[in-house]
């Protein structure tokens, strides 16, 4: 099917943007059983939506020789989620339309509204706008519907979502009774049904979900990464990549700021949007985006929707979404008419169950693969530097000369090298990641390890055993250092762990010793004759995320477990805390942009920056909860038990 039944100048303004085809959904709203009438479509974001109800408004909007019908109130209206969106519409629809003399005026939040109020007065045949802008506009009198022919409403199901329902009623009923309802949304749940009841007749239903579902131009990749390495995989991905264009999905305004700030002082160049940001401030960012003055941005889920940046190639969700439609939502942003794009989930180890659960649950197909270490990057850095050095090139006659005196003045190898260094200099360095990031099921041995002897310590999970308290006790009773000890794992009543084998017989005999010289009574070690079974994840310690554990430090143990050495949680740090105004948020409280679910607070911390509080409950008796009777029988609380 092609262009041809439209009008002639809507034809022309699609062949110089590059359509040669229709869409799917393109296709079915300009098809002859869809004339005239109320549509209900369902499609998926990045299928042509915008241009296809700019399309299906056509009959409504042109007179026969397809120029626009002059009116002094608005003949279509289209309703719009969010600002991005909105804004998004309008510019599709002004180059639609630029070539017929139709005039299109945008009312969103954020903007002045007394400008808006003067382009309404000039009479626009479109209307693009917000629920509450639009109501607030129709409420003064500045927007005349009474000459509405047709009314859009754009990601209906996200509208409900946010609340709009009584906004968009209110508009809905002050349009007239022969105007045609066009309602798009990617799903179709209840409410959305029964608007459609209530506001449209004899509609045309049109799905093409399936034809488009999981974006087919997307090619999806997951990564398990231990969570303190989440910023440096990003910064490697970004390196790898070199995408033209490139958007960070964080979940909280605070980890949009912190990452946004880290990778512009590593170099990148970076913008970030969220709902802190002015409509402004927002503009300028997409403006810095397409103008290709930026190339990253950082980006809450309050862009999901609407953003369609030329160019953009590459998704990564740094914090994983809160569901499959939000995943879709996101990386629809990639992949958009016939391009390629590339969607990459970060998923912490204790995640990928629920990750995986959630790729099945979309049918989307990821592709597990390990993030890209330095060394691939910079073999990709060399690739890319002489694919561009030795593609064909016009060179100016004073190029031609500096390039002569280069010569008189150094050997080719040296301005060869030269070059490659000045080429180099300008990318910011990749990162180091720890071991076994894309490691998918138990760990292999740590360097070192391959033959490390096992011991056992009569202390479990019903003991409060926790890596952050036990790896000092082991190396103050064997008078070894952490790097001596490998995994630990941790049973209900025994936690088994490794020893280097070079300092194994050291240990077993020092760890006598020091019993016997009065050390910690209740604690026994001794060797164990092979390596435990393996353990339930949620029961496992391994010594590099000994950091990572939520556990408190039984009564009378020295709280001190082990840190990744060079390695910087992302957002890890305690906030300072200090006196708030009583109208002031509580301190340490995660600011979202969309309250309609819990955040997924484990991605971007290695450690939470206010742990729960304490460990499992205290027997009667305990500390705190009347009169203290002594540690619990067999717990590590004894004599000596923590002391230096």
């Amino acid at each position: 099917m092609t262009f041809e039944t439209l009008p002639a100048l809507l034809s022309e303004a699609l062949a110089t943007r590059g359509y040669a085809a229709p869409t799917p959904v393109q296709a079915a709203v300009i098809d002859a059983e869809a004339e005239g009438r109320d549509l209900v479509v369902s499609a998926q974001t990045g299928s042509g939506k915008t241009v296809a109800f700019g399309l299906a408004m056509a009959g409504d909007l042109l007179t026969e020789d397809g120029t626009a019908r002059p009116s002094r109130t608005p003949l279509a209206l289209v309703i719009a989620p969010t600002r991005e969106l909105a804004l998004q519409v309008s510019r599709e629809l002004e180059w639609l339309y630029q070539a017929t003399g139709a005039r299109v005026a945008t009312c969103v939040g954020g903007m002045n509204p007394s400008a808006e109020r003067r382009a309404l007065s000039y009479g626009p045949q479109i209307v693009v706008g917000t629920p509450g802008r639009l109501r607030d506009h129709l409420e003064r009198g500045a927007l005349d519907l009474q000459a509405l022919a047709a009314v859009v409403l754009d990601e209906a199901d996200e509208m409900l979502d946010m609340g709009f329902r009584e906004d968009l009623e209110e508009l809905l009923d002050a349009t007239p009774e022969g105007r045609r309802t066009l309602l798009f949304s990617a799903t179709m749940p209840k409410p959305i049904v029964a608007l459609a009841r209530r506001y449209q007749q004899d509609a045309l239903r049109i799905s093409t979900v399936e034809e488009d579902r999981g974006h087919g131009d997307i090619s999806y990749q997951a990564m398990a990464i231990a969570p303190a390495d989440i910023e440096n995989v990003v910064v490697n991905l970004l390196r790898f990549h070199e995408a033209e264009t490139a958007i960070l999905f964080c979940a909280t305004r605070d980890n949009v700021r912190h990452l946004h700030a880290s990778l512009t002082e590593r170099g990148f160049a970076v913008v970030a949007l969220s709902g802190e940001h002015s409509q402004n401030e927002r503009n300028h960012a997409l403006q810095a985006l397409r103008d290709r003055r930026a190339r990253v941005c950082v980006a809450t889920d309050v862009a999901a929707r609407g953003i369609d940046l030329p160019g953009l190639s590459l998704v990564i969700h740094v914090e994983i979404p809160r569901d499959a439609e939000a995943l879709q939502h996101r990386s629809g942003r990639t992949g958009r008419a016939g391009k390629k794009g590339t969607a990459i989930l970060l998923v912490p180890y204790p995640r990928r169950r629920r990750v995986e659960s959630m790729l099945r649950g979309a049918r989307i197909p990821a592709e597990w693969v390990a993030p890209p270490s330095a060394e691939e990057i910079r073999k990709a850095d060399s690739e890319r530097l002489l694919t561009r050095l030795l593609a064909p090139v016009e060179v100016a006659e004073e190029d031609r000369e500096l390039a002569a005196r280069l010569l008189s003045e150094r050997t080719p190898e040296e301005i060869a090298a030269a070059l490659v260094h000045v080429h180099r200099s300008a990318l910011p360095e990749p990162e180091d990641l720890l071991p076994d990031t894309g490691a998918a099921g138990p760990r292999a041995p740590r360097a070192g390890f391959e033959g490390s002897a096992w011991f056992r310590m009569n202390m479990g999970r019903r003991q409060n055993a926790d890596p952050r308290w036990v790896l000092p006790l082991l190396c103050r009773r064997g008078h070894v250092t952490r790097s001596d000890i490998g995994a630990i794992r941790i049973t209900a009543n025994e936690t088994f762990f490794e020893v280097q084998s070079g300092v194994a017989a050291r240990f077993l005999a020092t760890v006598g010793r020091t019993a016997e010289e009065g050390g910690e009574d209740d604690v026994e070690i001794a060797p164990s004759e092979s390596p435990p079974q393996e353990a339930p994840r949620h029961i496992r310690h391994d010594r590099d995320n000994a950091s990572g554990s939520r556990d408190r430090a039984p009564h009378g143990a020295r709280h001190e477990g082990p840190r990744h050495e060079g390695a910087r949680p992302f957002r890890g740090e305690r906030a300072e805390r200090g006196p708030a105004p009583s109208d002031a948020p509580r301190p340490g409280k995660r600011e979202r942009d969309d309250a309609r679910g819990p955040a997924d607070r484990s991605t971007l911390h290695a450690a939470k920056p206010f742990a729960k509080k304490g460990p499992a409950p205290f027997r009667k008796g305990a500390p705190g909860k009347g009169p203290y009777k002594g540690p619990r029988k067999g717990g590590p609380g004894g004599k000596g038990f923590g002391k230096g």
